[in-house]
């Protein structure tokens, strides 16, 4: 696993996107994972202005969506997708998928986003987030580290945490539809990324803690290729953090 503390939010947007960039200029970028929240808002901002030659062509994935908003509904993830990926990066809307939570058969839902994920060849590059109790998708505490696609049940404390962005704490769902842990380990790479001390302690249970259904996002120290990308509050319960820092400094050349 990488990882990088940085100091500022533009820092770790210019960061991610060079890591986007790279991929796109040597054939290795079809199919990008995108995920929502505050989490990859700069690594939009920054490849909205960077208008990279190629990423028009890129097919994207989200890795959730609630169960029962309409994807007219501005908090849906259809919505939210639209509108801080799809347009600001120039992708072709049909090639930007989103799981369908207003499926009449939700589990077939599930089964026929993996299928497309599938046929697209995978997912070269999976962004992610993380959540104050661990979870990365929406793959809460518990959640089998082998799952697929599938509908979940949000803790109380992670309707909390998203209900800033609706008028009312009620209105946020209960349930999501979301990729499994073990959809997400098959992406070829993974760059997750966490700002805010609201976000230590789970940062620290994933880079630190043991591999534990309690920490979902732990699943991700047995990822081949995981980069993770911190401020300094994210990364402040880290015990090796001078040491991490020491690594970025010290990256053998091809590392580089």
């Amino acid at each position: 696993m990488k990882i990088a503390i940085l100091k500022t939010s533009a820092d770790i947007g210019a960061y991610a996107a060079d890591i986007i960039e790279n991929r796109i200029s040597h054939g290795r970028m079809k199919v990008l994972g995108v995920a929502t929240g505050s989490s990859p808002l700069p690594v939009y901002k920054e490849l909205a202005a960077r208008r990279l030659e190629g990423l028009s062509a890129v097919s994207a994935f989200a890795l959730d969506e609630y169960v029962g908003l309409s994807p007219s509904h501005p908090e849906s993830y259809h919505a939210v997708i639209n509108r801080e990926v799809t347009k600001p990066l120039g992708l072709d809307p049909e090639r930007v998928h989103v799981p369908d939570g207003t499926a009449t058969d939700l589990e077939g839902a599930c089964a026929g986003y993996e299928e497309r994920i599938t046929a697209f060849g995978g997912i070269d590059l999976q962004l992610l987030g993380i959540g104050s109790t661990g979870h990365i998708g929406f793959n809460e505490p518990t959640s089998s580290l082998s799952s697929r696609t599938r509908i979940k049940t949000l803790t109380p404390e992670t309707r909390k945490d998203n209900a800033r962005f609706f008028t009312s704490p009620d209105e946020v769902p209960t349930h999501c539809l979301t990729q499994g842990l073990g959809t997400i380990m098959d992406a070829k790479e993974v760059v997750l990324i966490a700002q805010g001390r609201s976000k230590a302690k789970a940062i620290a249970g994933l880079i630190e803690g043991p591999v534990s259904v309690m920490c979902p996002g732990s699943v991700l120290q047995m990822h081949p290729q995981a980069t993770v990308i911190l401020d300094e509050e994210a990364a402040s319960e880290l015990q090796g953090a001078a040491y991490y820092k020491y690594v970025a400094e010290n990256l053998p050349l091809w590392q580089r």
